[in-house]
């Protein structure tokens, strides 16, 4: 088991909830913040303690620009086996695969752990473990396949209450769990509902999770593949020892096109991520020279939904 230099690592595991950190990546004040809103009072440190946590591993990548100079330049991709077709004509078909990668050239290939660039620099230490457990170290290749871009319906528990007459509040403990989308129904999209007149329409406002698919960007420029989605899934495949993985793989030819599929972070900021000498990559993870491991809250996502309704007359 890797620890990180100042022996904190091993206070934080046993502290029930981990959130696992890459240092020395700006900006600094997230996650100093992130440690004080939701770091176990006591389990982390002082604050003076963790900027010089932070500003090693900052120097450190500087010596990283130097010794892995452009190493994300030459990360490994490579169609999938043939035993896999049938897997990736099933995952084609699905409507959340459709809805998801439509605007852009997609496609499913084995692709390099360790040296995917990434804009996400932490994960729960416990979904990661538990993703583990669930797939094993002798798992076949169709199971990889599964873990990696699962069909299944996910099954994290979701509370709903209604707040008042027109707010509701949706909770759960999956840091996936998300608002979806407005959009409007015809009364022959809704069944059970016995409505005391005649519908003209429906209004839904939906809150789910994501399809949850393990995918990264490819720069048609530069070569080098940011991930986009599924960094718990790709640091627990890493930790296993799994090297390549499949991945569903978005091209661009021009960054304005990050607008449509990428994280506010890469889309605002593309040439840090696909030029820069040494970007933080998913390797990173498992280098205890960077890592930390933060004892943390038990929190769950909250989303609120409220709608308002206005009646009036205007002249036709």
């Amino acid at each position: 088991m890797d620890r990180f230099q100042n022996g904190h690592e091993t206070a934080a595991q046993a502290a029930g909830q981990q959130e696992l950190w890459i240092l020395g990546q700006p900006p600094l004040k997230k996650y100093l913040d992130f440690v004080d809103d939701l770091g176990r009072e006591g389990a982390n440190g002082i604050r003076s303690d963790r900027v010089n946590e932070w500003r090693n591993a900052n120097d450190y990548y500087e010596l990283l620009m130097r010794t892995e100079r452009n190493i994300a330049d030459a990360i490994e991709t490579f169609s999938l086996p043939s035993e896999l077709d049938d897997c990736a004509a099933e995952l084609a078909a699905d409507p959340r695969f459709r809805h998801t990668f439509e605007s852009l050239p997609t496609a499913i290939k084995m692709v390099e752990l360790d040296r995917l660039v990434v804009c996400q620099n932490h994960v729960n230490r416990n979904f990661v473990e538990m993703l583990k457990s669930r797939l094993g170290q002798a798992a076949d290749i169709a199971s990889l396949f599964r873990f990696c871009l699962p069909l299944e319906e996910y099954q994290a528990p979701v509370q709903i209450r209604e707040a008042d007459s027109r707010r509701y509040i949706f909770r759960s403990s999956s840091t996936d769990f998300r608002f979806h989308e407005a959009l409007m129904l015809k009364p022959g999209q809704i069944s059970g509902h016995e409505s005391f007149g005649q519908i003209a329409g429906v209004i839904g406002l939906v809150v789910g999770f994501s399809s949850n698919f393990l995918n990264a960007i490819h720069d048609d420029d530069s070569g080098r593949l940011v991930l986009n989605n599924g960094y718990h899934r790709a640091c627990a495949l890493s930790e296993l020892g799994i090297t390549h993985a499949p991945c569903i793989v978005q091209t661009v030819t021009r960054r304005d096109e990050l607008d449509l599929i990428a994280k506010p972070i890469v889309a605002n900021d593309p040439g840090y991520f696909f030029n820069s000498p040494r970007p933080p990559l998913l390797k990173d993870f498992k280098d205890p020279k960077i890592r930390k491991l933060c004892a943390t809250k038990k929190v769950a996502r909250t989303i609120e939904v409220s709608y308002e309704i206005r009646d009036y007359l205007v002249e036709e």
